[in-house]
């Protein structure tokens, strides 16, 4: 029996973000599921300043968040109860991306028994101490275009808030996420976004330790053209998660935006099946695309 596979999204999207992911893994005959992380997706509540007409600017941006109590340590809880029924206590194999990584990697150190390998996809994994919000700080992270997305104060609502009700808004959010993905596709993808990701995420400490977390196999898919997660900072997780793990982190390159699995799901699929079938050599990708306008 294959080890399944269960995807982790990032902040503001859900398990449909990877819809076209598993229709290619399933092409492969690689079983795999999509969750909902805490505050996501089916799971997420938006503030009710999002639905007033007219729409009032500044309510949104004070609205505390429904779900502030969300934290990194809370969402790798459920998503250990999520792998232990998905794979029926046998371990399976974890991909994440983005800010999921903080979940995932929270979750590997707590459930290590139920992780047969742990896949980032342009993800942070702060694994030397500092929560994922650190990071924003730090010179890898120069020239990154989330943060002027916010549309309040995360430390006045609880959240990383967006608005992307209107045409400026929701231009930036592709530029950002979905700048290699042809528009139809990015535009259903922005419509699907929660607009709240919860600030525990990021500013929950995520301790690891090398008996454990550092006992599972990782690798890191690098997004080359990532504006979300430059390609500097991913390979300094790269770096730190070395000093950690008992062997050596193996890195595949996607030359795409932040969002690969809408942009290139097939050449990520073949990432991914390369670790679950435990292929000796990376795939080879196929000729990078330039998204419709």
């Amino acid at each position: 029996m294959r080890t399944p596979v269960v995807l982790v999204h990032g902040l503001w999207h859900g398990s449909w973000c990877w819809t076209p992911v598993v229709e290619q893994l399933a092409a492969r005959g690689v079983p795999a599921v999509a969750v909902d992380l805490d505050g996501h997706g089916l799971k997420h509540r938006s503030p009710e300043a999002r639905w007033a007409r007219p729409f009032d600017r500044g309510a949104y941006a004070a609205e505390p968040a429904p779900l502030a109590d969300v934290t990194a340590a809370s969402a790798a809880e459920t998503l250990v109860g999520q792998l232990r029924r998905i794979g029926g206590g046998r371990p399976c194999l974890v991909v994440a991306h983005s800010m999921g990584g903080v979940v995932a990697t929270a979750a590997t150190e707590r459930a290590p028994d139920l992780v047969a390998g742990l896949v980032y996809v342009s993800a942070f994994a702060p694994v030397s101490g500092p929560p994922a919000g650190y990071y924003l700080g730090e010179p890898e992270n120069a020239g990154e275009r989330v943060t002027p997305l916010m549309a309040a104060d995360p430390a006045l609502v609880g959240a990383l808030r967006q608005d992307t009700g209107g045409r400026a808004g929701r231009d930036a959010v592709r530029d950002a996420f979905y700048h290699d993905v042809d528009r139809p596709t990015a535009e259903a993808a922005i419509s699907l976004l929660s607009p709240d990701g919860p600030l525990g995420i990021a500013q929950d400490p995520v301790p690891v330790t090398a008996a454990r977390y550092g006992s599972v196999p990782h690798t890191y898919v690098v997004c080359t053209r990532d504006r979300v997660v430059p390609e500097a900072l991913q390979r300094r997780f790269v770096t730190e998660i070395d000093a950690v793990s008992a062997q050596p982190t193996r890195v595949f390159e996607l030359d795409t935006s932040h969002s690969p699995f809408l942009s290139r799901p097939a050449d990520l699929a073949e990432v991914i099946a390369a670790v679950a079938l435990r292929s000796p050599s990376p795939p080879r990708p196929s000729r990078s695309r330039t998204a419709p306008a």
